[in-house]
């Protein structure tokens, strides 16, 4: 299943939405114009490889990066432009409804922090692995994770594959995101021990759950969860 947009409108413009998406864009392009080699340095280096982290090192092949710098920067990397691609339509159909559900600030927080649980959910995993982590899903996970417990009736434009051909279905978000992490808790117990690089599952299942636990505190006092209507919009938190 591929979501392509939600029937879920917005009160405010999804300013700091838009923001991720065009740094994410920006920096992909950058890390382009590097060329190949250059490319995976920039990914080694600003990374983050769950060996260094465990071990609060740097590793000498990678130009001198604090920890602390790559746990964030790695959100914002990307391995391709498919990579970027599947990240940035999922960042827009949800993030949107998130923002506007938690006011800007709040959202830059939690979003920033759903990324960094992801980092370490990942690290946990593979805590020798001295492959750099990149990529904005564990932090897009965490959105998922919210928007299941704000939206789950919400109606999800989605393209389903049936048999030869392909439909477009508005399916419940509930569904549409059941579905997914379903998907990521199997193929994360079946990549369990491989060796080389792939889809860091955990780190997807960690932003997910961060996103759960968090969107209590972080989402305005009138919003109400399970898809209930608002009732008050109270300031945002600037």
């Amino acid at each position: 299943m591929i979501p392509l947009r939600d029937d879920n409108p917005t009160s405010t413009p999804p300013i700091v939405t838009i923001t991720f998406i065009a740094a994410n864009v920006l920096i992909f392009l950058y890390q382009l114009s590097l060329g190949e080699e250059g490319y995976k340095l920039f990914a080694l280096t600003y990374g983050a490889i769950p060996y260094e982290l465990m071990n609060s090192i740097n590793l000498p092949l990678t130009p001198y990066v604090p920890n602390t710098v790559t746990v964030l920067s790695s959100i914002f990397l990307h391995g391709g432009l498919f990579h970027l691609g599947g990240n940035m339509l999922y960042l827009w159909i949800f993030g949107n409804n998130i923002e506007d559900s938690m006011g800007h600030i709040r959202f830059i927080i939690f979003y920033l922090i759903c990324g960094i649980v992801a980092v370490f959910a990942h690290t946990f995993v593979n805590i020798n692995s001295k492959l750099p982590m990149i990529g904005a899903s564990g932090a897009i996970s965490g959105i998922l994770g919210a928007y299941l417990l704000l939206f789950p009736r919400a109606r999800v434009v989605t393209l389903v594959p049936i048999g030869f051909f392909i439909q477009i279905i508005r399916i419940p978000a509930v569904i549409v995101i059941g579905f997914w992490i379903v998907i990521q808790f199997l193929s994360g117990a079946m990549s369990i021990g491989a060796k080389g690089g792939g889809v860091a599952y955990f780190a997807h299942i960690g932003g997910f759950i961060s996103g759960i636990i968090l969107v209590g505190l972080f989402k305005k006092k009138g919003v109400r969860l399970f898809g209930r209507r608002r009732e008050v919009q109270d300031a945002e938190m600037e």
